[in-house]
């Protein structure tokens, strides 16, 4: 079914937690905006990824959170260097319940004194851990229901697709995963029932907004449905072909993963963006083979640039 997407004249997508920081990395497109060479900004990187998500259509105006980074700390130190409030956020997107997107969800709710919309999918909820064949089960940190809502968050939890910010904005809700080499992360386990079982991390979702003569834009979390399945199955929901820009973790790192790198480059070549954005769990490898096989069009990313679509 075709869900009904606005279009916005203008996105700005401003990177509050990513894995690499990089002062003296210049401008490299029309969209991307540096911050300039400053010895004193301390700005900080971590294991995570948090974006700003600010929208512009008329005389409207909206901002969206997508995900609060690894540590409690990060998010808001790096927001209040740029000269960032947080206090306009309006509603959050939980892109899945991993610990490195979680950091900062439960002082956000406390500080802002106010109920916020959370976004998030059942699954984002369930106990979980990473079995590793040689060290053994790791339980991971769980997101928590009772305390999020203490906190100040206003639930909407749903494994289908949903609209924030008048209907400019969409969550993608659960992916539809049909690309063949794109299967999952092996080694994650949920509880069901008192039983560790495989974990196919089905709360994996994105958001996309589309903008006017432009496209869509498909900003992702970690891609664990894969991102050539998220950006398919958001031509599909929204019915428009076009993909402006691809932009996020596309979970490509190590070296299970990169056996699927050049399959994932191929695939995102013929979808043929305007823009790739590929942060945080990415990989330094894959986002260096991106850049090499799709030149003028890949984007290395640091903490603190804004996008502007």
């Amino acid at each position: 079914m075709k869900e009904d997407l606005k279009q916005v004249d203008r996105v700005e997508i401003t990177v509050l937690v990513d894995n690499y920081i990089d002062i003296f990395v210049p401008q490299s497109t029309g969209v991307d905006r540096r911050l300039p060479f400053d010895p004193s900004r301390e700005i900080m990187a971590e294991h995570g990824l948090s974006c700003l998500v600010k929208l512009f259509c008329g005389d409207e105006q909206h901002t969206i959170l997508l995900d609060t980074g690894l540590s409690k700390n990060c998010m808001f130190w790096n927001a209040g260097i740029l000269g960032i409030s947080l206090s306009d956020v309006e509603a959050v997107v939980l892109s899945h319940g991993h610990f490195d997107h979680t950091g900062g969800l439960y002082d956000l709710f406390k500080k802002a004194g106010k109920d916020i919309p959370l976004v998030l999918h059942p699954d984002a909820l369930v106990r979980r851990r990473l079995n590793n064949p040689v060290r053994g089960p790791v339980e991971l940190p769980q997101v928590d229901k009772a305390v999020l809502k203490k906190a100040g968050a206003d639930l909407r939890i749903s494994s289908g697709p949903s609209s924030l910010a008048g209907n400019h904005l969409l969550v993608t809700g659960e992916v539809e995963r049909l690309i063949p080499f794109e299967t999952g992360m092996p080694g994650m386990e949920m509880n069901t029932d008192g039983t560790w079982v495989s974990d196919p991390i089905r709360d994996d979702q994105a958001v996309v907004i589309h903008v006017r003569n432009k496209g869509l834009v498909v900003l992702s979390g970690c891609a664990h449905a894969g991102i050539i399945n998220t950006v398919r199955y958001s031509q599909k929901i929204t019915g428009i072909n076009q993909v402006h820009a691809v932009i996020g973790g596309f979970h490509l790192t190590g070296p299970v993963f990169e056996p699927r790198i050049m399959p994932t480059i191929l695939a995102m070549k013929e979808i043929n963006p305007d823009y790739i954005v590929p942060m945080h769990c990415t990989g330094w490898t894959a986002i260096n083979r991106f850049i090499e096989n799709i030149p003028g069009k890949c984007i290395l990313n640091t903490v603190g640039t804004t996008y502007s679509f």
